[in-house]
């Protein structure tokens, strides 16, 4: 990798850093009740909803992995990318109303008032335990590895510690709104800097999609692969990205937590759906240039090596420290969304259900108490992930053993009136434990098939078993039902009065379309 950081570039970072900063604690002078911590007083409206989940998911495992993996074996992993608008869609037409309606805080409070405590309960921790010692330690580790590559002189441990800081400062102070707001500027951050690289690369390539193809092997843009492909085989588009999309961006608490921040629905519907779009986004910017690196950089040992490769030798000095601002982003934006739904979880599901009485002013001392504590565990346990190898993959995997019996609850749960807690709790245990069985005995080389795979198999056996144990168990009550499953007016709730322009289910038409468009493209 040639080329090399400038002091411009080096201001340009800092200035960053310090902004982020200011922002943050600026935003932290209006935070004084528990809502204004967690959901940000519930005043957010659809752009800063849409760029703060954009912002959140895309982490530098995203856009370093998306364009390695585009250079090493092709575009397929991108799926999950534009492929995100469908449970989006879903989550437009049937969630948003059930959780903004039910007035809800955190995710697994959902459970307990479809369900029973004991869903709550196991369904937090799990997502407690996975938003830090996977999402946020993951943030950080690989943040720090794709800094060192650029700045081959920084020390794990401190650079982990450093970032861990910053994010974890802001959140603890400011808040979801500080989260959401940090995350807007990273966005469009992100956005320009991706922007500004891929088209430098498709001018070094004489603007030719043809010099593009020509230098791509056979099959390299397409993302119908043969049914035992190592990287996704081609009916895990159905029986695993769905899912995997449903579970991540509908009941994933540190996602779905702007969503509830909503001034109200139409602007959660309207935020859920710009970011459906701006998923679309990443193939231009952060896939198709991998793809391009293929006839510019021909020959790299290391895909990782990608996006630096390409940023030192094609930026000019200055943009360069855009790119990594933009790139600082992506972890900041993914670790500040980590801390604080896992603060969220903590406080609302745990400390607050045993002290209900507790007032404002220490539901906020509890949230930034806990963030900092959090912050800390993450910090600590970010480096140790380099002495785990192999372990950390596998770590990665684990969402195919949580996600089927969580996904089934809300899926099947919402729909099939006769589920009840007894069905719930069942599924939940035993769908998990049935999860690891597959996945210890696909480390052990006993169950052959790609963990996609096993997704598929754990939704069926966990929606037989949450039907099953339901109909042989008491139904649930009626306020259950009425309130906490699907009724036909969902569809149409928050509509009345709205110009045709505004319409939410005219823009999930136009989403399709382009969604599909894509898919045909590159099958």
């Amino acid at each position: 990798m040639e080329g090399a950081i400038h002091n411009i570039d080096l201001i340009i970072i800092g200035v960053y850093f310090i902004a982020v900063m200011l922002i943050g604690l600026y935003v932290a002078r209006g935070t004084k009740t528990g809502e204004d911590l967690f959901l940000g007083g519930r005043t957010f409206g659809w752009g800063i909803i849409g760029l703060s989940l954009f912002a959140s998911n895309i982490s530098t495992t995203t856009i370093i992995g998306l364009s390695g993996a585009a250079y090493s074996s092709g575009i397929v992993q991108s799926v999950y990318e534009w492929m995100t608008g469908i449970p989006l869609i879903i989550a437009a037409l049937i969630f948003i109303p059930l959780y903004l309606r039910s007035r809800i805080t955190t995710i697994p409070e959902f459970l307990e008032l479809r369900f029973d405590r004991r869903s709550r309960k196991f369904f937090s921790v799990v997502t407690i335990f996975t938003s830090i010692v996977v999402d946020t330690a993951g943030g950080l580790y690989a943040g720090a590895i794709v800094l060192k590559a650029f700045f081959p002189d920084l020390v794990i441990w401190q650079t982990t510690l450093v970032l861990a800081l910053v994010a974890g400062i802001y959140t603890a102070f400011g808040g979801l709104k500080a989260v959401v707001y940090t995350d807007a500027i990273q966005a469009i951050i992100l956005i320009f800097g991706c922007s500004v690289l891929a088209y430098l690369m498709f001018e070094k390539l004489d603007f030719s999609w043809e010099n593009v193809l020509a230098a791509a092997p056979d099959g390299h843009l397409s993302i119908i692969r043969p049914a035992d492909d190592s990287s996704l085989p081609w009916p895990g588009l159905i029986l695993a990205v769905p899912i995997l999309g449903f579970w991540y961006w509908t009941t994933n608490q540190y996602i779905v937590q702007r969503i509830l921040g909503a001034r109200d629905i139409n602007n959660a519907r309207w935020g859920v759906i710009l970011a459906s779009f701006l998923k679309i986004v990443p193939l231009f910017i952060m896939v198709i240039p991998g793809t391009m690196a293929i006839g510019l950089f021909p020959g790299l040992d290391n895909a990782d090596q990608v996006f630096p490769t390409a940023v030192m030798n094609i930026l000019p000095v200055g943009l360069i420290g855009v790119v990594l601002a933009g790139l600082i982003s992506a972890i900041m934006s993914s670790v500040d969304s980590t801390l604080n739904s896992a603060s969220t979880l903590l406080v609302v599901d745990f400390v607050k259900t045993r002290n209900p009485d507790i007032t404002d002013k220490e539901t906020v001392k509890y949230g930034r108490m806990t963030t900092l504590i959090l912050m800390a565990v993450a910090a600590i346990w970010a480096p140790m992930i380099e002495n785990f190898g192999g372990i950390w993959a596998y770590l990665q995997q684990m969402f195919s053993i949580i996600v089927p019996p969580i996904a089934v609850l809300f899926l099947v749960g919402v729909f099939y009136k006769r589920g009840n807690k007894e069905g719930a709790y069942a599924t939940l245990i035993w769908g998990t434990i049935g999860g690891i069985i597959l996945f210890v005995l696909g480390q052990l080389g006993y169950w052959p098939l790609h963990y996609v795979y096993n997704v598929g198999i754990m939704v069926v056996i966990s929606a037989l078993l949450f039907i099953l144990v339901s109909r042989a168990t008491p139904a649930p009550s009626g306020e259950q039902i009425e309130l906490y499953t699907y009724k036909k007016d969902l569809i149409n709730a928050g509509m009345e009065n709205v110009p045709w322009y505004k319409d939410y289910r005219y823009q999930i038409v136009l989403l399709l379309v382009v969604i599909g468009y894509f898919t045909v493209v590159f099958a």
